[in-house]
């Protein structure tokens, strides 16, 4: 008699539903603060470039440590291609994590309209003034790679890289803002950028931040193989969360 194979804990489907949900809000919550900061500042002076580039850094730590273990806290679909490309998640689970991703990035941006009205261009991102839209693009690749190099080279564990992890990439978000957000928005997200530029429907500039973040998640991928081979099981995990070790409940649609 054959015996059964046990199913890795962050393979079992019966949680989908949950990570899914956890792309959403904590998308939500990163965008509403990184342009929620720059939409408030626009009614208070007092809200400085130190604060707006420290606040999405300080919200990403946040939402490694509360939920990360969920399904990895992504946030990004640069980061999410980056792992399904390194070969720590599956392909056919990008659709969901992407569709939830943008849709918490729309729910921001439309929540930070109906709240504070159609001001700040939403908090997008765009180049700043003197910039040009290949200067943008230059610094968004750049800016991207070394921020998904810090996600992949400390994926060691659960919570998307753990405490440390947390930290690293935290701080590397506001590092990145302090010196290179008057040039691009210091983005590293496409979702970031579309949310606004959809809900106050100017997409004039999107391409730099689709494009940039995406060739610098290559680029890292690429990066990560030369220093380390082959993708890790702690990779894995870290990429995509340990929420099923105990029996489903019910509950939550699923």
């Amino acid at each position: 008699m054959m015996r059964a194979t046990a199913v890795p804990a962050f393979s079992e489907p019966a949680h989908e539903g949950r990570r899914i949900f956890s792309e959403a809000w904590g998308t939500f919550l990163l965008v509403v603060v990184a342009a929620g900061a720059v939409v408030v500042g626009t009614h208070d002076a007092a809200i400085t470039l130190g604060m707006k580039v420290a606040a999405p850094g300080l919200m990403v730590m946040a939402v490694i440590y509360f939920m990360g273990a969920v399904g990895g806290a992504h946030l990004n679909p640069a980061v999410t291609l980056a792992f399904a490309i390194r070969g720590n998640f599956p392909w056919n689970r990008v659709p969901g994590y992407l569709g939830a991703q943008l849709a918490g990035s729309i729910a921001a941006a439309a929540f930070l309209r109906l709240t504070f009205g159609n001001v700040g261009l939403l908090g997008a991102t765009v180049p700043g003034p003197g910039f040009s839209a290949g200067t943008a693009l230059v610094i968004e690749i750049l800016l991207t790679a070394g921020l998904v190099s810090t996600i992949l080279g400390t994926a060691s564990g659960a919570r998307n890289v753990g405490s440390n992890g947390a930290l690293a990439i935290g701080g590397y978000i506001a590092l990145a803002g302090f010196w290179a957000a008057p040039v691009s928005g210091a983005s590293m997200n496409p979702f970031r950028s579309l949310g606004p530029d959809l809900v106050r429907g100017d997409l004039s500039t999107t391409y730099i931040y689709i494009a940039g973040p995406c060739i610098g998640a290559l680029i890292a991928v690429g990066f990560e193989w030369i220093l380390k081979g082959r993708a890790t099981a702690a990779g894995t995990s870290a990429a995509q969360g340990e929420l099923g070790d105990a029996p489903p409940t019910r509950g939550f649609g699923l």
